[in-house]
């Protein structure tokens, strides 16, 4: 499943890469044009990274992946499924959000790394670091996520992709 894209934000980046060619590339003004290039070229690799998030979910692990940066978890580790706001973790750190799989830390969960595109997601906590991220469905994601993980591993702490969780929404 693809991460949940945001047109507004696609139109972002071409907007930016736009104003930067105009305006910067194509102006007599500019000394170093071949700064400009280097910058648009930086914003397009953003912009490839943001387009290739997806999620994967495969017998024995949940794969998070995006260009320049991955992480896997697997089934038999994961202890809590939770669909959430990216808001409600408040996360803190700019740079982590920048980084190789986005590691912040939360008052609420500690340090966990973030592969999303989205605010809306699903936290899952295996292992010492839990994994935000922001599926197209969320709650179908955590709903396959979860069916697989009880069929792995059995039950856990806390799962909002349990059939008795969605009952209950």
């Amino acid at each position: 499943m693809h991460g949940h894209l945001s047109a507004a934000t696609i139109g972002v980046y071409a907007f930016v890469v736009l104003i930067l060619y105009f305006l910067g590339v194509r102006s007599p003004v500019v000394m170093y044009p071949w700064l400009i290039e280097a910058v648009i070229v930086l914003t397009l690799v953003l912009l490839a990274r943001y387009l290739s998030t997806t999620y994967r979910i495969d017998r024995a692990a949940m794969s998070a992946l995006r260009l320049f940066g991955s992480r896997n978890v697997a089934l038999r580790d994961v202890r809590r499924i939770e669909i959430l706001s990216f808001r409600d973790l408040s996360p803190v750190g700019f740079f982590g959000g920048w980084g190789w799989r986005g590691r912040m830390w939360s008052p609420r969960v500690g340090a966990f790394d973030a592969i999303h595109t989205d605010s809306a997601g699903v936290l899952v906590t295996a292992g010492e670091i839990p994994l935000f991220v922001s599926p197209r469905d969320p709650a179908a994601f955590a709903r396959e996520l979860s069916r697989r993980v009880r069929s792995y591993a059995g039950p856990l702490e806390v799962d909002d992709g349990a059939p008795a969780a969605a009952a209950r929404a």
